[in-house]
């Protein structure tokens, strides 16, 4: 592996582990399928990590006396450990399509405008519950209260008396 690569890797895991916050209410939130995702996410990063620690370091060189005492064929021991000796195979290096970074790139758009549309959703509820809040029903609300609160409402309703349609909002037609 590559010394980039290892370095990208080690700033890619302290940026990972300082920008989520495990804690966060969002995270323990009344939701448990959304809590055992999250679990099962974090279990994952863990088992990356303990990986990514595990391989970092070059591995311990093959103790081929050992196998010699120890296997009946030393020719076979022999072979491996000339193979050993003469192979110098090429580091992997991953390289990221085009193609998926494009992908990934419009996922994040997507993802981006869906949040933006939950935000104006969230806007629009918070001042609707609003509206409700300072225009309660109550004993002393009119029927004209209702029509000036509710217009829609008031305007199905007088379609439905105007065509005699008495019974059309009820289950047993």
């Amino acid at each position: 592996m590559s010394f980039s690569g290892t370095v990208r890797r080690v700033a890619t895991r302290k940026l990972t582990q300082r920008s989520i916050d495990w804690a966060a209410p969002v995270f323990k939130s009344g939701d448990h399928e959304l809590a055992a995702q999250v679990a099962r996410f974090r279990a994952w990063a863990g088992a990356a990590e303990s990986m990514a620690e595990k391989y970092s370091a070059p591995p311990a060189p093959i103790d081929f006396a050992k196998a010699k005492e120890s296997v009946r064929d030393k020719a076979l021991v022999e072979a491996l450990e000339k193979l050993y000796a003469t192979s110098t195979p090429p580091a992997e290096v991953h390289e990221w399509s085009a193609e998926d970074q494009a992908d990934k790139a419009q996922q994040i758009e997507d993802a981006k405008g869906r949040l933006s549309f939950t935000q104006e959703m969230i806007e629009e509820t918070e001042a609707e519950l609003e509206f409700l809040r300072a225009n309660r029903t109550s004993r002393e609300t009119s029927g004209n209260d209702l029509k000036e609160n509710f217009p829609d409402i008031a305007e199905e309703v007088e379609t439905e008396v105007e065509n005699r349609e008495w019974f059309k909002d009820t289950l047993s037609k």
